[in-house]
């Protein structure tokens, strides 16, 4: 698919029918005679403490993978023996429509949302006491934690409050061709902000005006949510993974760590990129880049479906290792590096992550208990299959609080050279994170942002 086929598929509906048939599939894997109804809620008005005003909405995602809907107090319900799926929305309340206007009418939630009936929230205990009492042995599968208290599951024979959680999890992995399209979306929108940051940066005295700038093309281009809190970190700020502060001086820093990405109708963009402040990579900042460029370039090189994502992960800790080899960071033999796992002190995180509804989308399996140092901050273990989006985020950092218990660890001590490492405490840290689906043979690369180091330079010179 180009780039610009996106906008054609979402003028399409999102498809709730088809997820929630793969949910059952993956359901019936553990109870083969699964009969019933699933149930789920979306997310429900809340006013802030001691405040009159809402609290920002962001749909359910287990609701959202079923609907597609985002309006606030609905629930569903999805009739296994049927296939039918019903949208239950608020009725019109006269004093909310003075100051919100009309809601959305059931005729309209049908043109909206791939559901087969919409019906008003005030029939919901109705329509489940109708489908139980006309299913024997039925089951109600439901969210633990996530059921009003009004709702009543009176003549279902079972209620199960664990598996339906589990098979939306594990469903939402694989993307289908509506949800990459969500993800072009968010991406594209995401990559044109991450140019107009390299653009405006020259100009800029604080890292406040660079997040107002990213803030301002994602809104303008019909994005005003973010997949999370932007990380725009200045010089040695780079150094710490989810800096948040963004207020910081930029004069006489080195680079600019700009890690952020829009949502599109839920849908995540998590985007990063370094680059210099003043146009031009300082001697070290480029050497170390570089490392860090070609540690995404290597890693993606071997993406497709069936590859271990530990294996992807261990390559860029070797690439790294090259790299700061060949500068004098680290000495000694590369096999014993690898196997101390020295390279952890600059390059600490996971070489990636699951993306879609959530920044760390499901089905990771991260396991942060793992013996091995190298693995614990791998938030995605395993087999990558057709049709999963993960981020490929390797990076080099100089941060003195990760780094000094390396240096005073005779085990780690004696494959760092401390002299050549302090040329580069101010270069901060170095990540390059680009979104990528996973094909049969291979990826596809769904982040437009430019990261060529001359492309970058040549884009601030302009400008």
């Amino acid at each position: 698919m180009v780039a610009e086929d996106f906008e054609a598929v979402l003028k399409g509906k999102y498809p709730g029918k088809a997820h929630a048939s793969r949910v059952v599939e993956l359901i019936r894997k553990k109870d083969p005679k699964a009969n019933g109804v699933l149930y789920l809620e979306g997310r429900m008005t809340k006013l802030l403490e001691d405040n009159d005003s809402p609290e920002p909405f962001r749909q359910r995602r287990f609701f959202y993978y079923l609907t597609g809907c985002n309006l606030p107090d609905c629930y569903f319900t999805y009739d296994i023996q049927s296939a039918k799926s019903t949208l239950f929305i608020p009725p019109i309340d006269p004093h909310d429509v003075v100051w919100s206007g009309l809601p959305t009418t059931i005729d309209e939630a049908l043109k909206l949302y791939d559901v087969d009936e919409v019906k008003f929230t005030t029939e919901v205990n109705a329509t489940l006491a109708h489908v139980s009492s006309t299913n024997s042995n039925s089951t109600i599968y439901a969210i633990n934690g996530q059921v009003s208290d009004h709702i009543t599951f009176i003549g279902f024979d079972n209620k199960d409050f664990a598996l339906l959680k589990e098979a939306i999890e594990v469903s939402r992995v694989v993307k289908d061709e509506f949800e990459v399209a969500m993800l072009r979306k968010a991406n594209h929108i995401s990559s044109l902000a991450h140019k107009a940051v390299v653009e405006k940066a020259k100009k800029a005295s604080n890292e406040r005006e660079l997040e107002a700038v990213f803030l301002e093309r994602c809104v303008a281009n019909g994005a005003k949510n973010q997949s999370y809190t932007p990380i725009v970190a200045g010089g040695t700020a780079a150094a710490t993974l989810h800096y948040i502060t963004n207020d910081a001086p930029l004069a006489g820093k080195q680079n600019l760590l700009i890690d952020a990405g829009a949502e599109w109708d839920n849908y995540c963009a998590d985007i990063t990129r370094t680059f210099p402040l003043n146009g031009k990579f300082t001697k070290e900042g480029r050497e170390i880049y570089d490392i860090a460029y070609k540690m995404q370039q290597e890693t993606m090189a071997i993406l497709k479906a069936g590859v271990y994502w530990e294996d992807a992960h261990i390559l860029a800790h070797k690439v790294a290792i090259d790299g700061l080899l060949a500068l004098g960071i680290l000495k000694g033999d590369k096999d014993e590096i690898f196997k101390a796992r020295t390279s952890q002190a600059f390059f600490p995180h996971g070489l990636g992550h699951y993306l879609g509804m959530d920044t760390h989308d499901t089905g990771g399996n991260h396991n942060r208990q793992d013996p091995d140092v190298i693995f614990q901050n791998l938030r995605l273990r395993g087999q990558l299959p057709v049709g999963g989006v993960v981020t490929v985020e390797p990076g080099v950092y100089f941060c003195k609080f990760i780094i000094d218990p390396y240096l005073e660890s005779p085990e780690h001590s004696k494959y760092i050279d401390a002299d050549v490492l302090a040329k580069y405490w101010d270069v901060g840290g170095v990540r390059i994170e680009d979104n990528v689906l996973i094909t049969e043979t291979g990826y596809e690369n769904l982040t437009t942002a430019i990261k060529e180091p001359a492309q970058l330079e040549a884009l601030m010179a302009a400008n």
